[in-house]
């Protein structure tokens, strides 16, 4: 069984047929690449061929491979029925009647009460949008775009003026970024085929990247927040250690690839700054260029075409270079401290095989609500809400986030609240916290 081997919705592959019962420890123990298995509302499906054909990547079901995907696929997919069709072939039993629909020690009650929550927020319609809001939305990035030519038409292109256009325009980008993220969750038509249309016209043109390498990397993230080795958005190139575990591993390894117990300094030299103009930037070329994405690649090349077309009549093409690099160095100030103040100071540790609501809570936290920080964050001051139902539309985060607390508070899982400034801190004095724990690790272990 597994293996990579083919098998069909009728015969399995020791024979047994595709009604044939597994135990737990059966399935978890087909957990590697080339041999992975994952559970589905009980039915037990091989998977070992089908990973790479995988829409959403090899690595984001891979990471589920050996144990109960139910959460995850509920939460990915906003049409089962139709997915389920792909799944078919590949089934090749279910769960014994003696097991347990939950794998390993997870909490039935709080999953039970969890999928109820979410039938509630689907009956009561928190998964349906309101167009109006991303009408509106895309308007003010439209209109954001087209001001910075405005101004330079009005006014030309003196220092004051193209201060005020480097601002504006990577205000445009960070909006543009926050709005990409909602139709790459598919989270604004009922029809999920528009919102990867849309999502590759946003993320491609109206930013410059590519749709594939955010859905691939991104759903990484949403399926193991924080987890050591499965979550993209915490593997700091050796250049960071986080958390309390990661450290101490380091530490007592006497790996010393950076003076981690001064990160916390230095992580404004080479995280805010860099992240988009360098490693982004990098790192979606050569995905593209890797992968043949060529229609990514000219949705990509469409936005440079474009601002080059804009920008090189009034500062030339090196000025032109100038000012992108200047927006881009700006719009990552604000990407990083925003999308890491609601992880980077929460706990990161291994795959612990929690449920899907202890998971995202150890996970995450939220920022205190107001129109500004709602604005300013894409709506990712919900970030709780955000990772337990990511195809819900942001602007009922809001509808959602006391029934959550209400839930949280019945089993004693932390839902966590913080000001903006307090969140941004504590960025620090994580880095700090852990780049001690090196130390330590490293004289002492």
């Amino acid at each position: 069984m597994g293996g990579g081997s083919h098998q069909t919705s009728e015969v399995s592959t020791d024979g047994r047929g595709a009604f044939a019962q597994y135990s737990w420890e059966e399935v978890q123990k087909h957990n590697r690449r080339g041999d992975q298995w994952v559970v589905v509302e009980r039915k037990v499906y091989n998977i070992s061929n089908w990973v790479n054909r995988h829409p959403g990547g090899r690595r984001v079901i891979g990471h589920y491979a050996g144990e109960d995907a139910t959460e995850a696929f509920a939460a990915f997919h906003p049409d089962q029925k139709y997915v389920r069709k792909f799944l078919k072939p590949l089934l090749i039993g279910e769960l014994a009647s003696t097991e347990p629909s939950q794998d390993r020690k997870k909490n039935a009650a709080i999953v039970e009460d969890f999928r109820a929550l979410r039938e509630q927020f689907e009956a009561e319609g928190l998964f349906r949008t309101n167009p109006l809001f991303f009408i509106l939305h895309l308007g003010h990035i439209l209109l954001l775009e087209a001001l910075p030519l405005y101004l330079l038409l009005s006014f030309g292109s003196g220092w004051i003026n193209t201060i005020l256009c480097t601002f504006i325009l990577a205000t445009a980008q960070s909006q543009a970024g926050w709005l990409q993220h909602d139709f790459g969750h598919l989270s604004v038509f009922k029809r999920s085929g528009w919102d990867h249309v849309v999502h590759k016209f946003v993320i491609g043109h109206l930013k410059g990247a590519s749709a594939n390498w955010w859905n691939h990397r991104h759903f990484q993230h949403h399926a193991k927040p924080n987890v050591l080795h499965k979550d993209p958005d915490i593997n700091m190139l050796k250049i960071l250690v986080l958390g309390n575990v990661q450290p101490v591993e380091y530490g007592i390894k006497k790996l010393k690839h950076m003076p981690y117990n001064h990160q916390h300094k230095y992580f404004f030299l080479v995280g805010p700054p860099l992240l988009i103009p360098v490693y982004f930037n990098m790192h979606i070329l050569q995905t593209m260029i890797q992968r043949r994405d060529w229609v990514d690649f000219a949705w990509y090349l469409s936005y440079y075409v474009r601002f080059f077309s804009c920008y090189v009549p009034y500062y030339g093409f090196f000025g032109s270079i100038l000012l992108l690099t200047c927006v881009r160095f700006i719009e990552s100030h604000w990407f990083v401290w925003v999308t890491q103040m609601n992880h980077i100071p929460m706990d990161i540790d291994h795959d612990k095989n929690d449920d899907w609501l202890s998971m995202q809570l150890k996970a995450t936290c939220n920022i205190e609500q107001s129109f500004f920080n709602d604005w300013f964050s894409g709506h990712l001051n919900f970030q709780i809400e955000h990772h337990l139902f990511p195809m819900m539309p942001r602007h009922n985060y809001i509808r959602a986030a006391p029934r959550v607390v209400e839930l949280c508070k019945k089993y004693g899982v932390r839902y966590q609240i913080k000001g903006l400034w307090e969140a941004w801190t504590d960025i620090v004095r994580s880095l700090r916290k852990s780049g001690e724990l090196w130390l330590d690790a490293y004289l002492h272990k």
